[in-house]
């Protein structure tokens, strides 16, 4: 199924269900007031969503509504705990040159994640306010899960049966920020602000067989002003989600609502494109001898999808630009 946030006097929006072809929509408060409330009673919550689900699908419904994207949030407006990972090999191998960093000796065996802010995530089509240009404003395209409860010390294997959502991110990163901020021996913070989502959550069973194992078997679609910048596929993830759920819970438990990020998709095959800027102005230098691309300045769109084999834009779309403040 997929559920959605419709933008209200909450912080936390109003929970809906969204129809398999993104056209209509019913409001589900009557089951839980917003997305976080609906995975901290999953067990209560997800068979009652699932039937409105498919009466919605089915035209059974008479309460339903045409939905307008722009009017909704990311899918859960805020959560206790968000958390993204580096799965992706190949990116963390081109971002650490670009910035003169070595690479850890553990890159192979232990996932790099850093805990960001979940107490205010973007709506997929707000504008990514930019304080200074000098920031070097870059989006990140990203797959990611939303959670229930996962106990401390879960196995990989287990941790994969807590994944009840699937998400698209824009994690919004300021590449002029983060070498400071990593040379303090603290890590991210200033270089990390708010991230968006794509609009719509789906449950796994709603991808299909391109869920499996962990991973996500679709192309991740970037356009950069209306130009292709990416297609790379999310399933070239080095660590599983099983993985890095395993790795955030080492020490603590997850609670219900935690959502686990990839980190940015990225493919070995240049043919694929990038999912970020400081990839490909990485890619340039080493090919072209000169960084031609630059970070984002005001203006500048950035636009991020899946879609399936039936071409159905699954998550929604991710659609923001940059507006210097």
């Amino acid at each position: 199924m997929k559920l959605a946030t419709i933008k209200s006097s909450s912080k936390d929006g109003k929970l809906i269900v969204v129809s398999k072809d993104n056209k209509n929509a019913v409001e589900a408060t009557d089951i839980a007031n917003n997305l976080r409330q609906a995975i901290e009673d999953w067990t209560t919550t997800s068979p009652k969503l699932k039937s409105l689900y498919q009466k919605l699908n089915s035209g059974q419904l008479d309460n339903s509504f045409k939905l307008d994207e722009s009017k909704l949030h990311s899918p859960m407006p805020r959560t206790f705990q968000w958390a993204d990972g580096s799965a992706f090999i190949h990116h963390i191998k081109l971002v650490r040159q670009a910035r003169g960093a070595a690479l850890p000796e553990t890159l192979t065996t232990i996932p790099l994640m850093y805990q960001g802010g979940g107490d205010d995530f973007i709506s997929p089509t707000e504008d990514i306010l930019q304080v200074d240009p000098s920031h070097g404003t870059d989006f990140e395209g990203e797959v990611g899960v939303i959670v229930d409860d996962v106990p401390m010390g879960v196995s990989p294997k287990d941790a994969l049966n807590h994944v009840k959502l699937i998400v698209l991110i824009n994690d919004v990163s300021l590449r002029g920020l983060i070498p400071s901020e990593l040379k303090s021996g603290f890590g991210f913070f200033h270089g990390k602000p708010s991230s968006s989502f794509a609009p719509f959550a789906l449950t796994p069973d709603e991808l299909g067989s391109a869920w499996e194992g962990g991973r996500l078997n679709l192309p991740l679609l970037v356009e950069y002003n209306d130009q292709f910048f990416g297609k790379a596929n999310a399933s070239a993830m080095h660590f599983d989600f099983g993985e890095l759920i395993s790795h955030a819970a080492k020490t603590r438990n997850l609670k219900a609502g935690a959502i686990i990020g990839s980190g940015t998709v990225s493919n070995e095959d240049m043919s694929c494109g990038s999912s970020c800027l400081a990839e490909k102005r990485m890619l340039e230098k080493i090919h072209e001898g000169v960084i031609k691309t630059s970070f984002m300045s005001d203006g500048d769109q950035i636009k991020i999808e899946m879609k399936n084999e039936l071409g159905e834009n699954l998550f929604g779309s991710i659609n923001q630009k940059v507006r210097k403040i």
